[in-house]
């Protein structure tokens, strides 16, 4: 079954920590043993091995760049002080994905053309499996002016989340503001070029208005529902109404595999056996439940996104392991074409109604 994840800060980790993702999540373990990366970001998740060997044949591939607020004194040129910062470490991660694409078994999906290209290579065992990247923005900054839009999406992009924490475009997490003038020009021009809005990050007041005004297509590439946990900044979770609001946009939600986002309280030195991948599936039917359907639910799994495999539901161990999902799926009475709208086809059916022929 192929699966398609909604989230993955790829380009970040790989520039910030020299991840070689060309690789596999146990050659980066061992890299890294006992290293400050682990300390600092946890154990890696992703991998080429792991990526083909899991089918993970579609991947929401982020340009990810953190603001200096969020700067812990160390590499401090991987965080922007401002507009022109931002940009510049966004093209940088733009760049690296670019190489990807040269390589024999990445491609950037740009059109509908392009994503069955990749479809194709999974169900034909005579050529090379090519594993799709939708280039996504988590947070919005590094888009200076408007008239930019048109430069990144030229360039790949398909999909911007206007907040990571408070953008000067809206609200997000721990910033409680809603859309700013420049937000709601952002959002206008985004819909008129065909963009995906991912309200993932942002806060109840701009999350509400972005979804009262866009008339795109509106996702939360990784959100789970606030019934899971209970956080410090409970925006970062999606209430009932919201998630009733983006399903009634035709929208999908991308379930989270993150422990803190599944058990409330939970911390790293809990024991791993707290959290088993059941608590991921009775999101996704939680999900499936208040919706009326299945349509609405897929996963964004957000792995190697500051937390790693000690951080993620028994017995999943990498990427490999999100097909555990949709076995995990089958035990709660869903049928085959069910769990394969869940693993791939819901966000496939997203990306028939955005990406050009």
């Amino acid at each position: 079954m192929l699966i398609v994840d909604a989230h993955e800060d790829i380009a970040y980790n790989a520039l910030k920590y020299n991840r070689n993702y060309l690789t596999s999540a146990l050659n980066i373990r061992a890299v890294e043993s006992n290293s400050k990366t682990v300390q600092e970001t946890g154990i890696a998740c992703l991998g080429k091995q792991e990526w083909l060997s899991g089918k993970i044949g579609i991947i929401f591939a982020t340009l990810f760049v953190p603001p200096f607020s969020h700067c812990d004194g160390n590499q401090e040129h991987m965080y922007y002080k401002n507009s022109d910062e931002a940009h510049y470490l966004a093209v940088q991660q733009l760049n690296y994905y670019h190489d990807l694409d040269q390589t024999d078994c990445f491609k950037i999906i740009f059109n509908q053309n392009d994503m069955q290209t990749v479809i194709n290579s999974w169900h034909n065992k005579n050529i090379q499996s090519i594993i799709g990247l939708i280039l996504s923005m988590e947070g919005a900054d590094p888009v200076r002016t408007i008239d930019e839009l048109e430069y990144w999406y030229d360039h790949g992009l398909r999909l911007i989340g206007p907040a990571w924490s408070g953008t000067r475009y809206c609200g997000g997490t721990g910033d409680p503001k809603g859309l700013t003038k420049p937000g709601e020009n952002l959002l206008e021009t985004m819909s008129d070029l065909n963009y995906i809005l991912d309200v993932s990050h942002m806060s109840e007041l701009s999350l509400e208005q972005s979804i009262d005004m866009y008339d795109g297509v509106v996702i939360a590439s990784h959100s789970n529902p606030r019934y899971a946990a209970k956080l410090d900044t409970p925006e970062r979770l999606l209430s009932n109404v919201q998630i009733h609001n983006i399903a009634q946009t035709n929208g999908v939600i991308g379930i989270v595999p993150y422990n803190k986002f599944l058990k409330t309280h939970w911390d790293k030195s809990d024991n791993r056996n707290n959290v088993t991948i059941q608590r991921v599936a009775e999101m996704i039917d939680y999900i499936c439940q208040l919706t009326g359907s299945c349509n609405h639910v897929g996963i964004g799994s957000d792995f190697d996104g500051g937390f790693g495999a000690e951080s993620i539901p028994l017995p999943m161990n990498t990427i490999a392991d999100l097909k555990m999902i949709g076995e995990e799926i089958a035990t709660l009475g869903y049928n085959v074409k069910e769990i394969n709208q869940i693993m791939s086809q819901n966000w496939i059916n997203v990306l028939n109604r955005v990406l050009p022929s």
